[in-house]
């Protein structure tokens, strides 16, 4: 053990007793190389892991995380012009008891035209009932539907983009033409709220209102829908649910589909922002270790006639490699230290205050979102601990070159 606390004492006297030095200047600059380094890894990894988590929530907030519906070609979600099913109690009830399902409902989707001062939009009319709410990562404004009528609801709620392209607001009364009848039918309802997901896919094609409306105008009976969605707790619960459901309790037509299945198109995107990600971490692992082994041999350079004296004193190459091996470890702690001080500084200012904006018609969102998962944070410190302190050892075979009697002939 003695090899072993000698090498650490020498590494950390060495440390301390260089303010002023030239190697003062180097171990500044490799602490610094270090922390920039791992903050950019740890803001990449917030960033992308806080966007992944920011367009998932938009869209299954409105889409919910699972659709029970008649199989088509695209999936599972059926609307518009697809037959109706039967709107089966025991099967919402099977549905509303396994454990992951926070809650289910029914729905039904019919395209439609509204119109108002003399504009035009084209739509899907999303009916729901008193059971549908909107989660977390959509922005709603005014009142919920009001489903206390006998008939149906005369309320709406548009996106607030729908509401931008008509020139309304809430409490303005807007014409809902549907076209998709052998006689159009004409329907006159209140905007009661409005909502803003940021995702064109959302705010662009949909609107909700009473699913009593849709069902009246389709002539269904009030048991027939297009299908059930389901919002569960945990988004990660989604394919097994899917497979609990399509193999205990639902037959076919029938078919069970993933809102992640469903667009994949968005995910497969939010996916290569994670390789993008991953690429830009392995560059700034790669800048790290060049900087620090660069700074090491400077240092090992600087203190040749140091190593020359311990040699000259008997200390074997390993033990001397073991200091500047522990000088590597303290610099590297040091920079990740702070890389972690000064990454997370910036996350807490980025989602309070929101600095770092975004083109919310690109990105559906106006701020870089940003969420830190202490896991990740946690194996960044370690990898880069562990992986600049083993690249370490190719600049300490330097130690070996080095000449007792030529570095202290002249001391």
């Amino acid at each position: 053990m003695l090899p072993v606390r000698l090498s650490l004492f020498i590494a950390r006297r060495y440390m301390q007793k260089q303010k002023g030095a030239f190697s003062a200047f180097i171990i500044r600059l490799a602490i610094g190389a270090t922390a920039l380094s791992v903050t950019v890894m740890i803001m990449a990894l917030a960033i992308v892991t806080g966007f992944s988590h920011a367009i998932s929530e938009k869209l299954f907030s409105f889409m919910g995380h699972v659709h029970v519906a008649l199989y088509n070609e695209t999936g599972a979600v059926s609307g518009g012009l697809a037959q109706p099913i039967y709107l089966d109690p025991k099967l919402l009830a099977e549905l509303r008891s396994i454990p992951q399902v926070a809650s289910v409902s029914p729905y039904v989707v019919t395209p439609a035209i509204v119109q108002a001062k003399g504009q035009l939009e084209g739509l899907n009319l999303k009916g729901v009932d008193d059971s549908y709410h909107f989660l977390g990562g959509i922005t709603s404004y005014g009142a919920r539907i009001d489903h206390s009528d006998t008939q149906y609801s005369k309320d709406i709620i548009l996106s607030k983009a729908t509401a931008e392209k008509l020139d309304v607001s809430i409490g303005d009364t807007i014409q809902i033409n549907f076209i998709d009848q052998s006689t159009p039918r004409i329907r006159r309802v209140r905007v009661c709220g409005l909502y803003h997901s940021g995702m064109e896919e959302v705010d662009k094609h949909f609107a909700v209102c009473d699913m009593r409306l849709l069902q009246r105008v389709n002539n269904w009976d009030k048991d027939s829908i297009n299908g059930y969605q389901l919002d569960l707790t945990n988004a990660a619960d989604a394919d097994s649910v899917t497979t609990y459901i399509h193999y205990n309790l639902i037959d076919p037509p029938l078919a069970v589909n993933t809102t992640a299945g469903t667009y994949t198109f968005i995910f497969d995107w939010l996916r290569l922002q994670g390789s993008n990600s991953a690429i830009l971490i392995i560059i700034m692992a790669i800048v790290a270790i060049i900087n620090l082994g660069a700074a090491l041999l400077i240092l090992i350079i600087d203190r040749a006639v140091m190593i020359g004296l311990l040699s000259a004193l008997g200390m074997t190459f390993e033990r001397t490699r073991d200091i500047f091996l522990y000088i590597a470890a303290i610099i590297g702690g040091a920079g990740i230290l702070l890389g972690n001080i000064l990454a997370l500084t910036l996350c807490l200012l980025q989602a309070r205050y929101g600095f770092m904006k975004l083109p919310e018609s690109s990105y559906s969102m106006k701020y870089v979102p940003v969420k830190v998962i202490w896991w990740q944070i946690a194996l960044v410190d370690v990898l880069t601990l562990l992986i600049c302190v083993l690249c370490m050892w190719l600049p300490t075979l330097y130690i070996r070159r080095v000449q007792p009697a030529k570095v202290l002939q002249f001391k």
